[in-house]
């Protein structure tokens, strides 16, 4: 089954690749904004102390740009964790997303544009090793990119349930607050509070704080601060890098 998977999901990034290099006259913006019209793979590593257990998360996150209009992002990650209670390495997440720009236009000095997207989260099944959640989810989202000059306010809804494993319900409230800086320099804000209807309501929040630079237009680097916040935190602190790659 994974080596179907995989093969599956490699055709699928060389198609994206090739769609990318036809579409070059779509990706001219930071992939970090959220709903950026742009085309992008990212390797990351992001470390998370658990309070207690740990875990490492190396992933790849792009996105290509099937048309104005279509964008397709993608993840697949890998953990490294002792959450079960010895060090367990293997696939988590296969996680697929389409976001569909209907309108844009400008509200006073702001200019702003709708996206609406529905994730596909494909889990690999290693929850046995504290790794992964056992379900496979599907995940609609809206979100509205509000644009100023450098600066652009992203708020995002998204709810996730499951369609195969254990129960899913819960609502993600996230605000990306992402600004431009000289000499190719960028930061982003990005607060996140998540009600999980189906864990006694808990409410878990966490802060990302990220810095990067562009070296290139088809490369660049970046660093993560994670932060949990509140009671309910599902990890208390964390950091991460990225490697960019844009496609022109």
């Amino acid at each position: 089954m994974m080596k179907k998977i995989m093969k599956i999901f490699t055709f699928y990034a060389l198609v994206l690749m090739f769609v990318s290099g036809i579409t070059d006259a779509f990706c001219n913006e930071n992939a970090s904004n959220p709903l950026a019209v742009s085309g992008h793979t990212d390797f990351r590593w992001q470390y998370k102390d658990l309070g207690g257990p740990e875990r490492n998360d190396f992933y790849l996150d792009g996105a290509v740009m099937l048309s104005p209009r279509f964008k397709l992002k993608y993840e697949l990650h890998y953990w490294d964790t002792d959450k079960s209670g010895t060090w367990q390495n293997d696939w988590e997440s296969l996680r697929l997303t389409p976001i569909y720009f209907p309108t844009k236009g400008k509200w006073g000095s702001w200019k702003y544009k709708l996206g609406i997207g529905a994730e596909l989260i494909e889990d690999f099944g290693n929850e046995d090793k504290g790794i992964g959640s056992g379900s496979d989810e599907i995940a609609p989202s809206v979100a509205v990119e509000l644009r100023r000059g450098d600066t652009i306010l992203t708020p995002r809804v998204q709810h996730y349930v499951e369609y195969d494993g254990p129960n899913v319900n819960k609502t993600e409230f996230r605000l990306t607050a992402f600004q431009s800086l000289p000499n190719k320099y960028w930061c982003k804000l990005e607060p996140k509070i998540t009600v999980d209807w189906a864990d006694d309501n808990a409410i878990p929040a966490a802060l990302k704080v990220e810095l990067g630079k562009m070296f290139l237009p088809l490369f660049g680097t970046y660093v993560d601060g994670l932060f949990g916040i509140g009671g309910d935190r599902s990890y208390d602190w964390g950091f991460g890098v990225g490697l960019r790659f844009h496609y022109y």
